[in-house]
This record gives C-alpha cells, sequence and structure tokens, in this order.
C-alpha cells in the first residue's frame, strides 16, 4: 500500500534556528512558508496548531521528499530516543565523514553522537548520527554506488533525502502485526543488535541488545522498526497538539481506500503544499506514531 516517504514533520521550538541548521547546514532549501491553517489542522484533528508557523524544505537534488518544520512550544518530558514513536530521521549523504568533521566545527548547530563508521548488518554502508538543534536525531547515511542490502539508491546531493524512518515501541510484535496485516507490507523477522547511540541516552550495559526489523517500502525507502527497553515511555503530547519532535511521517499511497482503515482523522482532499488537492487520513500506529497516508492520484 506505501509507496514512498513523503514529508517527515518536524516540530521545533525556534523555526528560525531550524531554518537556518537545515538550510546552511545541510544545503535544504525552503519551498513554502506560511502558518497552519485551521483545514489543516483539522486534517490532524489538532486545532491548537493553527496558526503556527511553519516551512517546508527539500534537499539540494529537488526529489520529492519534504521536511516541513513546525513552530510548537516545548512539551516537558519529551526526548529523543526515550520516548515512543518515530524518533529517527535517516538521511543520504555523499560523505558522512566530510559532515562529521564539518558539524565539529564551530557554530555548528548538530552535535556528533555516534561517529562515522560502517553498518554491522552491511558493511559497505557508512552512517554517522547526530542531534539537531531541537533535540531531534539523523542519521546521516552513505549507500555505495551498487547499492545496500534493501536500499539501491546513493544520494544526488551532499545532503539528500530522507530514505529511512525509524520507529520505536515497547512491542516488536505489536509493531510488526501493524505494517504486516493492517498496512500489507512486507516486514523481516526481527533480530538482536546493538544500538550503541540508543544504549548512550538510555545508559545500558554497553553489551545490550534490542529487536530490530526493517519494512521494505522500495530499494528507494523503508521503515526501521525498533524493540525499546522498559525504560522508555509513551510520548508526551498536549491536548489538541502534535506530537512533539519528529512528530509524524506521511506516505504516498496509491488508493486510500484500498483498505479499511482505524482513521484518527478520515481522508480529505488537502489543497497546501506538498498535498496540491491530493486527499489526506491520518492514522495512530501500535508504538502512538502519527501516520499520514496522502493519496498519489488527484483523480478521485
Amino acid at each position: 500500500m506505501i509507496q514512498a516517504i513523503l514529508i517527515v514533520t518536524l516540530v521545533v521550538s525556534d523555526l528560525a534556528v531550524a531554518e537556518r541548521a537545515y538550510g546552511e547546514w545541510l544545503g535544504y532549501r525552503v519551498s513554502t512558508r506560511g502558518e497552519i491553517s485551521p483545514e489543516q489542522a483539522a486534517g490532524w484533528g489538532t486545532p491548537a496548531v493553527a496558526g503556527s508557523r511553519y516551512l517546508i524544505m527539500q534537499s539540494a537534488s529537488g526529489e520529492d521528499v519534504h521536511l516541513r518544520v513546525i513552530e510548537r512550544p516545548s512539551t516537558p518530558g519529551f526526548a529523543a530516543m526515550r520516548t515512543h514513536g518515530w524518533n529517527s530521521n535517516e538521511i543520504l549523504v555523499e560523505d558522512p565523514l566530510a559532515l562529521e568533521r564539518k558539524f565539529d566545527g564551530p557554530g555548528s548547530p548538530f552535535t556528533v553522537i555516534g561517529r562515522t563508521a560502517p553498518l554491522t548488518s552491511s558493511p559497505k554502508v557508512t552512517a554517522m548520527q547526530a542531534l539537531g538543534p531541537a533535540g531531534e536525531l539523523n542519521y546521516f547515511t552513505r549507500i555505495p554506488s551498487g547499492g545496500g542490502t534493501f536500499i539501491k539508491t546513493p544520494a544526488r546531493a551532499f545532503v539528500d533525502r530522507t530514505f529511512i524512518v525509524v520507529l520505536g515501541g515497547p512491542s516488536m510484535s505489536a509493531m510488526r502485526t501493524f505494517y504486516r496485516d493492517l498496512l500489507g507490507l512486507a516486514v523481516t523477522e526481527p533480530y538482536l543488535t546493538t544500538v550503541s547511540v540508543l544504549q548512550e541516552t538510555l545508559e545500558l550495559p554497553k553489551d545490550s541488545k534490542i529487536a530490530l526489523a526493517l519494512v521494505p517500502i522500495s530499494p528507494a525507502f523503508l521503515i526501521e522498526l525498533d524493540e525499546y527497553p522498559p525504560v522508555t515511555a509513551p510520548r508526551p503530547r498536549r491536548e489538541g497538539d502534535l506530537p512533539p519532535g519528529m512528530a509524524m511521517v506521511s506516505f504516498l499511497v496509491e488508493d486510500l481506500d484500498a483498505r479499511p482503515l482505524p482513521w484518527r482523522v478520515p481522508p480529505t482532499v488537502r489543497h497546501e503544499a506538498p498535498y496540491h488537492g491530493r486527499r489526506a487520513g491520518l492514522l495512530v500506529g501500535a508504538a502512538g506514531e502519527w501516520i499520514e497516508l496522502v493519496e498519489r492520484r488527484i483523480d478521485k
């Protein structure tokens, strides 16, 4: 059903700081800016968000994958990798080591928390992890020209687009069931692995492991499922507001009517960028993650 990642929505307390970070340091360009309309807020069931300043950015490659940044007050009790939901945005880059050196320089809004290294599961793929100005976690990953195990599309700019979104939740079984049975996607069998940035953040033993599974969407996109330990908690959220941090991921689908789904907000036609007259609806997943499904077609 899901075909591609369309939008990663990030909630920040200072829009100007986020714009500078992603614009000046990652080369992202602003394609749209404005205030969230009451109609758009209603499309998420979040009346408190109406009137909030936002912007939409794209990587220098110009691919149809967007970063939507919305300015909202900070939410007490939230920190990346400590709560359930969307926890990491993984971005294609040409040279993570060069980007790491840039982040180590003066004035950087990004803090490196995981140095560039090959992935244990795929040594030809290298990645670096850094926290952004709102405490958001980003992975910056190089896929070789021949492709990796699942992803076959290398970066087309020094810093390119999102290609993986990482979900953390308390039950691997529940997450796999949701994406496999409800959304009809293939899900790999889980395996145990170390995730150093998670271990350090949660102060877990260095030899501790978590269960991890993958949800391939296409040769260009996938979802990673991480089973978080009991020290993590559901994400706090103000009534009528978006979840803090990496608030929502929007995916392209061919037909919103293809499967019966438990909508939080049923599909409606949306006219704001980057919907441009397409229908979109909102789901909440097994880990409390907000999932927006956007119909590819406009002719319905």
